[in-house]
């Protein structure tokens, strides 16, 4: 099936850089993005259930979402830098369908060996939603990356959320292995039509796939923007992560006692999240970074004390998940926004140099929130997520400067 053959600049300037995303690929982006990403976050709110089918210990089970942190981390580094050597329609259809396979394993699994081994698969695959947002951001126009960058996030945003409702509500209906194969079904369909839609691209960089990986750590010792930003996304996804994962153990037990569908519509409640991925996008393009920043990280800090009041009020978790929700997806994309100028040439390594720093913080917030809660609570895991947040702020307020 023979795509649109389109130029690919080489080190170009971005006012050189001719512009090919329309609306229609920008919407099948953000799709495939949130269809992606969706595969990490499916098992956060069904911890309990896949727990008791495998005899893990409650204690223990935030293992599950750290297998998939960790090799997402893992294809960060591997695949991701890909992006900027190969042919990028082949690379983005075959890691989906690659993960359709994978998801599938993870749906017959039998034990916990080949349930592990199928999520390090599909944590390992779902980098493809890096490629797309690398990509989404070469092609668009400078005055439009950051709005772009935005609209392609915010298909990541509502993939995050969805995940969490509809694996709810399918294991409800179905049983939990019902949710990865309705996952692998979509992403098949998906793969196809971008297999149809995305130009093929003339060879690019010339370098070997050992340079390429070097030079993904080289852009880290090089860029202070890269490095700065980068840790704020540890930061945020550290503080994003320690919520999600153990949400669902106050939730599901009593006095609470809801079922896994009540747990997955509170995925519902960060639907602000896609807006202020959206809004920040547009007010990056505007210089406003460092001002978006600093706002969104002390909503960031603010929203766990409406957390904190779970046990008591469903309404005040559910208004601190949107302040929450909205304040890492804006900080987020204006991270993006402005590491992406840094070298046009190199968008897809730059975005594996960050991204490891979101797989890292995803895995520490999860191992971190499900040992406290054991030991503290809810309210334990409360204040390690307000003392992520407070170190996050602090951390910007040095920095800001420098960038």
């Amino acid at each position: 099936m023979a795509g649109t053959e389109i130029p690919v600049r080489e080190k170009q300037s971005d006012a050189q850089q001719p512009v090919f995303i329309s609306n229609k690929l920008a919407l099948w982006f953000a799709i495939a993005c949130g269809l992606s990403v969706a595969n990490i976050y499916y098992a956060q709110p069904l911890l309990d259930v896949i727990a008791g089918e495998f005899g893990i210990a409650r204690s223990s089970v935030g293992i599950v979402i750290t297998v998939t942190q960790a090799c997402y981390a893992l294809g960060l580094l591997l695949l991701v830098p890909l992006g900027d050597l190969v042919n990028r329609r082949w690379l983005i259809s075959g890691q989906m369908l690659l993960s359709v396979l994978a998801l599938t394993v993870i749906a017959s699994a039998p034990g916990t060996g080949i349930l592990f081994a199928g999520m390090a698969a599909a944590g390992l695959l779902a980098v493809v939603t890096q490629t797309l947002v690398a990509y989404a951001a070469t092609m668009a126009a400078p005055s439009e990356r950051g709005r772009i960058v935005g609209r392609v996030t915010s298909g990541v945003v509502i993939g995050i959320l969805l995940a969490r409702s509809a694996a709810g509500v399918l294991t409800d209906l179905a049983g939990w292995r019902s949710v990865y194969l309705f996952s692998a079904l979509c992403l098949l369909i998906v793969a196809l039509i971008l297999l149809r839609l995305l130009p093929n691209e003339r060879p690019k960089e010339s370098l070997t796939y050992f340079q390429l990986l070097r030079s993904v750590i080289l852009l880290f010792k090089e860029e202070r923007v890269l490095r700065i930003r980068s840790m704020l996304c540890l930061f945020i996804f550290s503080a994003f992560s320690i919520l999600w994962t153990s949400l669902v153990l106050p939730l599901s037990l009593p006095p609470l006692s809801l079922s896994h569908s009540a747990i997955g519509a509170f995925g519902l409640a960060g639907a602000a999240g896609a807006l202020g991925a959206a809004r920040a996008g547009r007010l990056a393009d505007r210089g406003r970074g460092q001002l978006t920043t600093g706002i969104a990280l002390a909503l960031l800090l603010m929203s766990w004390l409406p957390i904190s009041y779970t046990g008591h009020s469903l309404t005040a978790l559910v208004f601190g998940i949107l302040l929450l929700d909205m304040a890492v997806q804006a900080v987020h994309v204006t991270n993006q926004s402005m590491i992406f100028n840094v070298r046009p040439e190199a968008r897809s390594r730059l975005t594996a140099a960050y991204m490891i720093f979101y797989s890292i913080g995803s895995a520490i917030g999860s191992i971190a929130a499900t040992s406290i809660y054991a030991y503290a609570g809810w309210s334990g895991v409360c204040w390690l997520g307000a003392g992520v947040s407070t170190i996050a702020l602090l951390f910007w307020a040095l920095t800001r400067r420098l960038t």
